[in-house]
C-alpha cells in the first residue's frame, strides 16, 4: 500500500511541473481573462450606472461652482460700493 501512495505522489509531482508552466503562460492568462469576463454583463451595467452618477455629480458641482462665483462677485461689489461711498452714507443707500 505504501508503494501505491508513493507512486501516486510521484506521478502527481511529475504532472504538476508542466501544469504550472502551462498555467503561468499564455494559456493560463487566457483562462484568467475568460474567468474575469464571466461577470461582465453585471459589471458593465454597474460601470454604466456609476458613470451616469459621476456625470450627474459633475453637473451638480458645476452649478454649485457657478453659484459660488456669483456670491463672490456680489460680495466684491458690496465691498467696492462700501469703499466708494461717501463718508457717513450706508453702502445700501446706493441703490442696492
Amino acid at each position: 500500500m505504501e508503494h501505491v501512495i508513493m507512486s501516486v505522489a510521484f506521478l502527481l509531482g511529475i504532472a504538476a511541473i508542466p501544469t504550472i508552466f502551462i498555467l503561468r503562460g499564455p494559456i493560463g492568462r487566457g483562462l484568467a481573462d475568460r474567468i474575469a469576463r464571466r461577470g461582465g454583463a453585471a459589471d458593465g451595467e454597474r460601470v454604466e450606472r456609476l458613470d451616469r452618477e459621476v456625470q450627474e455629480l459633475r453637473a451638480e458641482l458645476s452649478e454649485v461652482h457657478e453659484r459660488l462665483d456669483f456670491t463672490e462677485r456680489m460680495l466684491a461689489q458690496q465691498r467696492e460700493a462700501g469703499r466708494l461711498s461717501a463718508p457717513g452714507t450706508s453702502p445700501r443707500a446706493g441703490g442696492m
